[in-house]
């Protein structure tokens, strides 16, 4: 028996993930730099296995996907409708010069006599009877498998053709080659009675099996043309399945036709990339035998072409050990995915050499005791000097030097910080709620500066307006003309060049074709980004209060960007499935981000700039290395789309909130879940750490800010080794006893949050009347 794995077509959108090298230096001309070859690892061709027993590959590695060869009739030889089947495979083997195996698969399938009827190449080969394909479509999947193979060389600007067009057809044809379809009832309800009698130690385990194989069995018989089985499988099982893929469940059973499946993308992800489960090695071999027992190849075979197993040894997980990890599009995490060397630790503080005493005494309303001040500040700049153990190197990737305006607002920073006050479950934060009201444009983003002094809104009429939080207002540069006449020597030359005559409250931004989804400002709160439905990221001069440039990258909308701590850098997420990160001064992306099975929905900067990370519908979040573009962390647990992400100002933790009002907590260093805040009844839209990192506060669509006890919820984790390496995360259901606050809005959704430098919590929505 002969068992070939026939890669699948990789989309060239995916494929664009090999990245361009960074800049050399931030704000200087880049050289010419060829692209470096990298192998993509998701998908690797593999060569024929030859079996010399005629017994099932039941053993093994999981993880390799099979293809078993068509049955044989009562006289040995192949039935009429596999025999073009056969023929392809061979034209394969001999196309690959593997002579022996073509020997032995024409002796063992009985095709001496039946090949020299037909021709190799698929001409005299009739089409099935709708179940089965030709050879031509047989031989055009693995001709185009292996011509998607991944180049040497990829540009970093994906083709559109492509991927808004998926050839599913292709991708679907695997479905033909199945059994009789009245049986697929008897497969399931067998299978499924055996799991209901196993132990309850096992049965939990195995009844991750239920939802994928129910997938791909519907999609058979829906392929297949067999629509009144389909709906009644259908009916008759899709009750057993968990209530976190009642969302899946609902868009599947509008799948009844062929013709539906077709041009269908979340079908398409499904159908190529494997569902991940965790089970343990006893439970798997009681599910092997099972199979070997019954002669269940039907089952199986689904099982080993779309299903990864990965097998641990130790105790079998209990039931909501994994429902916490399971909810996903594509299953749970693969362990080792998670298992790369994250530097999650910051950056060492550049030292900056300020007189600070003349400061305090030039500030309004800071009277006395300015040496007991100074003191503070010296021991807390020591205390950011020195070197964290698990912090990058400072010149990993390239960060844009420190300009004098920046030295000052680190000064200004630590001043502020001297004044912080320190949070905890006895000292909660006062909250200041800006509502917008009568905002008929509908408000869709909202973003403070990290001082706090300007506030930014995106609206759905496809303007952005900056609003001054300060008695300062908005004003203008003058015009070049203007500026000719001033003196460019004196000392108040940043305040001349402002124009008093245009000094507002706010200012609108006109530029956009489509509903404003994302707004950030940069550090140095000179530029504001936004992002559209119109496809393009847009940076705006805070100065001139103009579009500077419109960068186009996303094909379709784009959900969200962020500027890094740093500047310069910024990631931007859409409807495309990709992140992509951008520097302001070059007009294509530097990176893109691609793995996700859906949109990507927002996108976060690490405290140390050398990751990003991505929160998507496809209900996971992704952790990506700035540098080489990989991702080193994959997380699952959530059950419904994601909307908020934050790191801790350590840049150890990361808190993630979705749709399923659920707020998860991960410890970045070991790729481990370690908490879960339930209380929301509503999504989840605002995450926000204080800048100690004490407390964390979340804003819902249920109308409520809620305060939480990170610093409990980190410290009554313990993260060894074996919950490491086995994933057995034990999630104290503690979630009242970690809640120190909750605060009722009259009737504003809360759209963002933000702490300021002293600890007060600022939070944004727009009022709604209705």
């Amino acid at each position: 028996i002969i068992r070939q794995k026939i890669p699948k077509k990789k989309k060239t959108y995916y494929a664009a993930h090999v990245m361009t090298p960074l800049l050399s230096a931030p704000g200087k001309k880049m050289a010419a730099v060829q692209d470096a070859p990298m192998e993509l690892d998701a998908e690797k061709e593999t060569k024929p296995e030859i079996l010399s027993d005629g017994t099932s590959n039941l053993s093994g590695n999981t993880a390799s996907g099979t293809l078993s060869s068509p049955p044989l009739t009562a006289g040995g030889a192949p039935k009429q409708e596999d025999q073009q089947t056969l023929i392809a495979v061979l034209q394969f083997l001999r196309r690959n010069k593997l002579t022996e195996s073509v020997e032995i698969l024409r002796r063992e399938a009985c095709l001496e006599d039946q090949e020299d009827s037909q021709t190799l190449d698929g001409s005299g080969g009739g089409k099935g009877d709708g179940d089965g394909g030709d050879a031509n479509s047989l031989l055009s999947r693995v001709s185009i498998a292996s011509a998607a193979a991944p180049q040497s060389t990829l540009t970093p600007i994906p083709v559109k053709s492509e991927y808004d067009q998926p050839d599913v057809s292709v991708v679907l044809s695997a479905y033909s080659q199945q059994g009789d379809p009245s049986l697929y009832q008897v497969y399931y309800s067998s299978l499924k009675n055996f799991i209901e009698s196993v132990l309850d130690c096992h049965r939990a385990e195995l009844s991750q099996l239920f939802y994928p194989l129910f997938v791909h069995m519907y999609l058979e018989l829906v392929y297949n043309n067999h629509e009144n089985k389909a709906k009644a499988f259908f009916e008759k099982f899709s009750g057993d399945q968990e209530c976190y893929y009642q969302d899946d469940l609902r868009i599947l059973c509008g799948l009844t036709k062929k013709e539906h499946l077709k041009g269908n993308e979340a079908l398409l992800d499904f159908r190529t990339s494997r569902f991940v489960l965790r089970i343990s090695r006893d439970s798997y071999q009681l599910l092997k035998r099972h199979l070997q027992e019954r002669h269940n190849n039907q089952i199986w075979n689904i099982i080993q072409e779309h299903l990864y197993i990965d097998i641990f040894d130790g105790m079998p997980r209990s039931k909501s050990q994994i429902d916490s990890m399971s909810g996903s599009f594509a299953g749970e995490t693969r362990r080792e995915v998670n298992k790369a060397k994250v530097f999650y630790g910051l950056l060492k503080e550049p030292e900056i050499e300020v007189p600070l005493d003349d400061e305090d005494d030039e500030a309004e309303n800071e009277e006395g005791k300015p040496k007991k001040k100074k003191t503070k500040k010296d021991s807390m700049g020591s205390k950011s000097k020195k070197q964290d153990p698990n912090a990058p190197q400072q010149n990993r990737i390239p960060l844009p030097e420190l300009k004098d305006s920046d030295k000052l607002d680190k000064i200004m920073y630590m001043k502020e910080s001297t004044k912080r006050i320190r949070l905890g479950p006895e000292n909660l934060p006062s909250i200041c709620f800006y509502s917008f009201l009568n905002a008929y444009q509908g408000l869709t983003a909202v973003d403070f500066t990290d001082d706090s002094s300007l506030l930014a809104g995106g609206f759905a009429d496809s303007t952005v307006r900056v609003w001054s939080a300060t008695p300062k207002k908005l004003r203008k540069v003058k015009s070049a003309a203007e500026l000719n006449l001033i003196d460019k020597e004196s000392d108040d030359v940043l305040e001349r060049i402002m124009d008093e005559k245009t000094a507002s409250e706010s200012k609108n931004l006109y530029g956009h074709s489509g509903p404003v989804y994302g707004v950030s400002f940069s550090p140095d709160r000179n530029y504001l980004l936004s992002s559209s439905e119109d496809g393009t990221v847009r940076l705006w001069s805070l100065q001139t209060f103009t579009c500077l440039v419109g960068y186009k990258g996303h094909n379709y909308p784009v959900w969200d960007t962020h500027f890094s701590p740093f500047g310069y850098y910024f990631v931007s997420g859409g409807h495309d499935r990709v992140a992509r990160l951008w520097a302001t001064d070059h007009y294509q992306p530097l990176r893109i981000f691609a793995g996700h099975l859906a949109d990507v929905t927002c996108t976060r900067f690490h405290p140390n700039s050398n990751y990003v990370v991505t929160g998507s519908t496809d209900r996971t979040i992704r952790l990506w290395d700035v540098l080489n573009g990989n991702c080193v962390r994959f997380f699952t647990g959530h059950k419904g789309p994601i909307h908020s992400l934050a790191f801790s100002p350590n840049g150890k933790f990361l808190a993630s909130g979705s749709t399923d009002g659920r707020v998860l907590l991960w410890d970045i260093g070991h790729g481990l879940m370690i908490g879960e805040l339930k209380g929301h009844t509503d999504t989840i839209y605002a995450l926000k750490f204080s800048r100690d990192g004490e407390i964390l506060a979340s804003g819902s669509m249920d109308n409520t800010v809620r305060l939480w006890d990170s610093m409990k919820a980190f410290d009554d984790m313990e993260t060894d080794d074996f919950t490491a390496a086995t994933g057995h995360i034990h999630l104290p259901d503690n979630s009242q006893e970690l809640l120190l606050g909750m605060y009722h809005s009259k009737s504003t959704p809360v759209t963002h949050l933000h702490f300021t430098r002293r600890n007060l919590l600022l939070a944004a929505g727009a009022y709604n009347s209705q």
